[in-house]
């Protein structure tokens, strides 16, 4: 019962993740009113739940290698630290990132515990965000051309081109969707995995692993906050950085899912370790980090005639805060929760056999 009452902040999280990142899925979409919102956060919310569930379990390793909180106060307040700050900005109507703020969250509690950060890692996770704003901004461009050179040539009747393009963001995004839960759902309960108290359900073949119910649970989450509160951040992510044509939303939301997708796929991740090929860290990335990236692109390509910069820099100045304040906010709530409610954050023992074990 005390793990299902602390597991109310990933749950608070996954909320926020739905309100915020997840909604970006289909912002453009909604923005363009190509797609109702009802309709959107319906398919949405199902392809979340699924990608968390079958394929969540990559970038929940990475953020447990950067933090592993070893008791469950502690990783309920580390979790709700996080969540808060997500809420707080989404309220402000800024798309930002809860991978941002849960890392933030986790460095604090590294501080608190007296773990040393693992350098290398933070920069891969910061590294990869970096990396993953470039590669939408670079694929959204090259799909713009393309899908220019190809309207020339096929000259589609534009009701034929309306349809074709209304069915293509459902199916994309339906696909990035898919992605995001995948991705981000480690954001939601990686925190959790390692105490969970759910046991394996077998069911004929299938086999339910404590952390895909872990996971189902996050979902679920996600899917209750894109139908409650994500209507103004897809606004904000549809409208107010640039104006958008149905077409290019749909360029946006594809170029978003293939990057969500490269960092989301162990088994595409597999396949190219096992060729001898580059490979993309499995990394929670930011859904709403993509989708600005992409829309960058397209104001590339269009020779940003009608960016709005004064709104870009509004929220690149929130992705710059956002781990800041979830940093202090879990400091802060780790000293209270421990000190005022006498509640054990951090299991001593186990860090201080950690610090025995780099040593020696």
């Amino acid at each position: 019962m005390i793990f299902f009452l602390y597991l109310s902040s990933g749950l608070f999280l996954g909320w926020s993740l739905g309100a915020n990142d997840a909604a970006n899925v289909f912002g453009t979409a909604v923005g363009t009113k190509m797609l109702k919102f009802r309709f959107a956060a319906i398919i949405a919310s199902i392809f979340v739940i699924l990608g968390a569930v079958i394929s969540g379990a990559g970038a929940s390793e990475t953020l447990g290698a950067l933090g592993s909180v070893n008791k469950i106060a502690g990783a309920f307040i580390v979790v709700l630290s996080a969540a808060i700050t997500v809420y707080w900005m989404t309220r402000l109507g800024l798309p930002v990132s809860t991978s941002q703020a849960i890392v933030g969250a986790i460095i604090a509690w590294n501080l608190f515990a007296g773990i040393q950060t693992d350098i290398n890692v933070l920069s891969k996770i910061i590294g990869s965000w970096i990396v993953s704003l470039i590669l939408a901004a670079l694929f959204a461009f090259v799909i713009y051309r393309l899908v220019i050179r190809f309207k020339l040539l096929l000259k589609i009747h534009l009701f034929r081109l309306d349809a074709y393009t209304r069915l293509g963001l459902i199916i994309v995004g339906a696909f990035g969707a898919y992605s995001l839960g995948a991705n981000n759902i480690a954001n939601v309960m990686g925190v959790f995995v390692s105490i969970s108290p759910f046991h394996a359900i077998t069911l004929g073949p299938l086999n339910f692993t404590s952390v895909q119910q872990l996971f189902l649970i996050g979902g679920i989450a996600i899917a209750i906050g894109i139908f409650t509160y994500s209507y103004r951040v897809m606004l904000t992510v549809g409208k107010s950085v640039f104006k958008l044509t149905p077409q290019t939303a749909l360029i946006v939301v594809l170029a978003e899912s293939l990057v969500l997708f490269l960092f989301a796929s162990r088994g595409l991740h597999d396949f190219l370790v096992s060729h001898g090929l580059p490979t993309f860290p499995l990394v929670p990335v930011s859904s709403s980090q993509l989708v600005i990236g992409a829309v960058i692109g397209i104001g590339i390509a269009k020779k940003a005639r009608n960016m709005k910069y004064r709104v870009l820099g509004k929220i690149g100045l929130g992705w710059i805060v956002t781990p800041v304040i979830s940093l202090l906010i879990c400091f802060f709530s780790l000293f209270v929760w421990q000190n005022v409610f006498t509640q054990d954050v951090v299991d001593r023992e186990v860090v201080h056999i950690q610090d025995c074990d780099v040593k020696y």
